[in-house]
């Protein structure tokens, strides 16, 4: 009798311990080689598509922070949203070609605009912000990707007053 409550005693614990076991343990899920690793980020990460999810948010915050002329904010958003397309280049450095206009001329125009902390042309700066996008997808064969100027907010950010 007593041996069968040394079993039981024993394979309660092995079950116990098995079960409390995890492929991943303590939320790590980077536990392969360092290549493996590498890759699994770089899945995670993807090419552009987290990148431009962001850079969409950042885009409809520029439209509001401009609106209610929050400069600082509009500034912000400008250098947030050049950071992230730069970092996915890093990711898609063959999407550089159709990105060029968009770093070199319209983020450095609503730059400038911002600079000046005046909202007048406002609407065409923006627009031609806006330009830049599509022209950029369209570029990259995703015209479907048609961006236009947001008509509802959806932040809770707002200009202190």
């Amino acid at each position: 009798m007593r041996y069968i409550y040394i079993v039981i005693i024993i394979f309660t614990s092995f079950v116990f311990f098995s079960c409390n076991q995890s492929e991943n343990p303590k939320g790590k899920w980077l536990n392969g080689s360092g290549q493996d690793n590498i890759e699994r980020i770089e899945e995670h990460f993807r090419g552009f598509g987290v990148a431009m999810f962001e850079i969409g948010y950042r885009y409809q915050e520029l439209y509001w922070a401009l609106s209610e002329e929050n400069w600082e904010y509009a500034d912000h958003q400008v250098h947030e949203i050049e950071e992230t397309i730069e970092l996915a280049l890093e990711r898609r450095a063959e999407r550089r070609k159709s990105a060029t206009h968009f770093l070199n001329v319209a983020l450095p125009e609503m730059e400038d605009f911002i600079k000046k902390k005046n909202s007048d042309g406002f609407e065409l700066v923006f627009q031609n912000l806006t330009s830049s996008c599509n022209t950029c997808h369209a570029m990259e064969q995703m015209p479907f990707i048609y961006v236009q100027k947001p008509e509802n907010r959806l932040s809770p950010v707002r200009k202190i007053k």
